[in-house]
This record gives C-alpha cells, sequence and structure tokens, in this order.
C-alpha cells in the first residue's frame, strides 16, 4: 500500500499573504512543514500541491529547493487538485496536510494512517476533525484513494470543491468516519499560522526547541510555563470555512 501525503499550499491568504514563505527559524514555513511530514513513518511519498497561478512559481521553486516533489493544479478547485496529485502518483491512500501548520505532528499523523489501515473496509476516513479535541493546527485526515475518488464524483458545487473533503461533512450519511480524539480538550489552543500573531508564537516555539524535531506533546508543557506566549494569538478568531 502507497501512502502519500499531500500539503495544499499557495501564496494567496486574506490574512496574512505569503504566509507559507514566511522565516521560522532560519527556514520557511513550508520547509518546516515538509521536514516534520516526513518524519512520520508510514508515509511513503510527501508532495506540495500548489497552483497554477504565476503568483506561486516561488512555491514551485522553494520546492525544488527542499527537494520535495510539486503538482500544480486549480486554485479554486482544491478537491479536484488532490485528486490529480493520488492519481500521478499512485496513491493508495491520502493524508491531508495543509502548508499552515508547520507544528504538523508526525506521530500524529502515523495514528491516523494506523487507524485508516487497521480499520480498512470498515472506515472511509479517519480525521480529528470531525469532533476537535487537538490544538488548532494539527488537523489531520487519511482516505482510502476510492474514498477520494468518491468525493470528486459526488462534488458537484464550488463549495464543495473549495476544500478536500467537505463532501464527508456536508455529507455523513454518505462517509464512515472515524474521529480520533485527544483525552483532553485542547481546542481551544492555536498552533496553526494564519496571522501575525500566530506565527509570533510558533516561532517563539521552534525557537526555545532550536530544531524542528519535536512533539507536539512536548509544547504543551512549555506553554504551561510560558502562559503569556498564549495571550499572543488567543483573541484570534477561527476562519469560517
Amino acid at each position: 500500500m502507497k501512502v502519500v501525503a499531500i500539503i495544499q499550499a499557495r501564496m494567496g491568504s486574506t490574512r496574512l499573504p505569503g504566509k507559507v514563505m514566511k522565516d521560522l527559524a532560519g527556514d520557511t514555513v513550508l520547509a518546516r512543514v515538509v521536514s516534520r511530514t516526513r518524519r512520520s513513518r508510514l508515509l511513503d511519498e510527501v508532495v506540495i500541491a500548489t497552483t497554477d497561478k504565476p503568483g506561486d512559481d516561488v512555491i514551485v521553486r522553494e520546492c525544488e529547493r527542499i527537494a520535495v516533489p510539486v503538482f500544480r493544479g486549480d486554485e479554486a478547485d482544491v478537491l479536484d487538485r488532490y485528486y490529480r496529485v493520488a492519481q500521478k502518483f499512485s496513491a493508495d491512500a491520502i493524508v491531508r496536510i495543509t502548508s499552515d501548520c508547520p507544528l504538523t505532528d508526525p506521530e500524529l499523523v502515523d495514528q491516523h494512517v494506523r487507524r485508516l489501515i487497521d480499520r480498512w473496509g470498515e472506515v472511509d476516513f479517519v480525521t480529528n476533525m470531525s469532533q476537535q479535541s487537538y490544538p488548532l493546527g494539527l488537523a489531520v485526515e487519511a482516505l482510502p484513494m476510492d474514498v477520494l475518488t468518491r468525493m470528486h464524483r459526488l462534488s458537484d458545487t464550488p463549495e464543495l470543491k473549495e476544500h478536500v473533503t467537505t463532501m464527508a461533512y456536508a455529507e455523513p450519511r454518505l462517509f464512515r468516519i472515524d474521529n480520533i480524539c485527544h483525552s483532553e480538550d485542547l481546542s481551544q489552543m492555536r498552533w496553526t499560522v494564519d496571522t501575525r500573531e500566530d506565527l509570533e508564537l510558533v516561532r517563539l516555539i521552534f525557537k526555545h526547541f532550536g530544531t524542528d524535531d519535536f512533539s507536539w506533546g512536548q509544547i504543551l508543557p512549555l506553554l504551561d510555563r510560558h502562559p503569556e506566549w498564549v495571550e499572543i494569538n488567543r483573541h484570534i478568531p477561527q476562519k469560517i470555512v
């Protein structure tokens, strides 16, 4: 079985334009996401899915620099981009990661892939987003290729195509969703990078560790020791999609 992680990335962002190319402890946000995702032991390939817009040429150049495959497709139809990447790289299973989550955790990715494999044929979709209990910025979605194909076939509106897995949440009766929950509800924590305040917090975390090789669990006691860090972006509302 070939498991491919697909990281969607583009330069356009309403809150923080070009955020994936912002500096994060001496490297780009995108490079950090790729580096941490690549540590997952159950992944066979990591691919960047960007758009065919000229403004995203910089992402292609960055992918060349960090030696990660890149695919270009329609900006608005993200679902089709994922589908075509999965086809091109002969994926049997797909893991969806977003490029604004530099704290993406490889062990958490492996947990989703392992659950999908263990329950292959029983569930269509493994995620920690259906009932969110992890900090925002640790989202993982894992699904078989045939389920992605079904989503691609059934999604017939721009709203359903704008995000990869909207169909599963919009029509839960059509998909068997397995949600991974943490023992404690930490969903109020904001670890994504969508604003300057978000980036400030993540930079402090990376500066503390001096590397990108740390687990999400190691961040919790760090924030307990620095509650003022949590306040940096606490006021930022989550963008509604």
